[in-house]
């Protein structure tokens, strides 16, 4: 019995140790899962870290590119940084590739009074670009877009417009840095102006076909200019940029000098915020700084006869400006207003010479000089409202105050008869618009206005205009 149960102990303890040896093994495999899966729980929260930083990164990149873009001048550049940030922009070489666009524009005009007679009494200068189209049908400026990173340090912008009649020529042509520090942003080339709140903006991208009237009247339309702008956007909540631009000034109120240095010279400052989650602010305010040399305009004496006569002295132009959006809840497809006005004030002092020594009777056969000291103003303010997705309608008051004038060539022979141009004359406008967008790339609009620009009777204008978008074009500025 007792050699029984010893043979029993004996096998179970055979058994056992085999048992034994197997959970043991068993453990020292867990034991090697658990280091890893404790090495890969670390590793993975590591990663999760850095993920969780380089997404903080990218949404503040976003933010700055957000506020840039409303800056007018950065937005691109900003907006590839950010992509970059996120991980989810272009490839490294399609980001090199120029985006292109092409817009397409043209009219039907019909008008009151002959639009080759176009005057803005009491101002220079007054015709030509500034006018409205040609009656009939007519084919406007088309606009091409060439726009590309060229390095991680700078992007360019060359935008040609090709003339209805044949030819091209270039709009804007310039570079702008992408990696400046502290807010810093430097252009250098053609470009339009920052001054005000319009300028900066294509002429497709306006709520009406043609410029206010003191665009026209003061900045020959719009203000371009060749030269460099520098522009710093404050790392605050509060959307603030302040600007400074050195250019050759040879655009209106400027003149071309052919001379070495700074021909003009302009400040701007803007501030913008939003005021709750459906309305969003800018205010501005710009000055510049010119001085023509032989600015010449043309104009009929007492006897029917042209005349030329030139400018040189000093130009200072003041402007202000302000917008006002509103969409509800910040969500502008259905339904979204905008309130927009700007006002300019121009003071020049200089000479101004009489010529009409080219005439077969001149009146005088010498030239005529005097002193000119001029105070104007203007401003103008629209509305547009988008009572329905794809349709807004919209209204624009805009005038020209004649001002103080002094005109010192009248005591050296020539008549106010003979300058006719510089009469006693404050211009007016009333313009209403309806149109519709059947995408963002097109639009057809009408536009009706009564135009006091001229002295006498007003201008009846009925305008017909297409836009067409053909091709990458990146957003309008705000």
């Amino acid at each position: 019995m007792f050699r029984r149960n010893l043979i029993a102990v004996a096998v179970a303890l055979t058994c056992a140790v085999p048992a034994y040896a197997q959970d043991a093994e068993l453990a020292k495999i867990r034991g090697e899962i658990k280091q890893m899966r404790d090495s890969y729980e670390k590793r993975i929260q590591e990663l999760e870290k850095r993920l969780s930083e380089a997404e903080s990164k990218a949404g503040k990149a976003e933010t700055t590119a957000n506020k840039a873009e409303q800056s007018a001048g950065r937005a691109e550049g900003a907006v590839v940084a950010a992509s970059a940030a996120r991980g989810a922009g272009r490839s490294a070489e399609n980001s090199f590739n120029p985006a292109m666009s092409l817009i397409l524009q043209g009219s039907y005009a019909r008008t009151s009074r002959d639009p080759n007679q176009y005057r803005i009494n009491g101002f220079v200068p007054s015709g030509g670009e500034v006018g409205p189209p040609k009656r009939s049908f007519g084919l406007n400026e088309t606009e091409l877009n060439f726009s590309a990173n060229i390095d991680p340090y700078f992007r360019g912008v060359a935008i040609a417009a090709l003339a209805p009649e044949g030819g091209i020529a270039v709009e804007e042509a310039y570079f702008q840095t992408l990696a400046l520090p502290e807010g810093l942003t430097l252009k250098g080339g053609r470009y339009f102006s920052g001054l005000g709140y319009l300028n900066e903006q294509h002429q497709h991208a306006w709520d009406f076909r043609d410029a206010p009237l003191p665009y026209k009247a003061f900045l020959g339309n719009q203000y371009k200019q060749d030269g460099v702008q520098l522009k710093w956007l404050a790392p605050t909540d509060l959307f603030m940029e302040v600007g400074a631009e050195l250019a050759a000034g040879d655009r209106y109120p400027g003149s071309a000098q052919n001379k070495n240095g700074i021909g003009s010279s302009s400040l701007f400052g803007h501030l913008g915020g939003d005021i709750g989650v459906s309305t969003a602010w800018r205010a501005g305010l710009s000055h510049l700084w010119t001085s023509p040399k032989d600015r010449s305009y043309t104009d009929t004496d007492a006897l029917g006869g042209t005349v030329t006569n030139s400018f040189t002295g000093r130009a200072k132009l003041l402007a202000l400006d302000g917008v006002l959006k509103w969409a509800p809840n910040g969500n502008a497809t259905e339904r979204n207003f905008k309130l927009q006005g700007e006002y300019f004030r121009l003071k020049q002092d200089g000479t101004l010479t009489y010529d009409d020594t080219a005439q077969t009777t001149p009146q005088f056969g010498t030239l005529r000089s005097g002193n000119l000291q001029t105070d104007q103003s203007g401003y103008y303010l629209q509305g547009v409202w988008q009572f329905y997705p794809r349709w807004r309608v919209g209204y624009r008051y805009d005038a020209l105050r004649y001002g103080t004038l002094n005109n010192g060539v009248l005591a050296a022979g020539p008549t106010a008869a003979d300058m006719p141009l510089l009469a006693n004359h404050s211009p007016s406008r009333n313009t209403l618009m309806l149109d519709f967008s059947a995408t963002e790339f097109s639009r057809f609009r009408l536009q009706l206005a009564a135009d006091k620009s001229r002295s006498g009777a007003a201008d009846n204008q009925i305008m017909l205009q297409y836009i067409h978008s053909l091709g990458a074009h990146g957003a309008h500025k705000f």
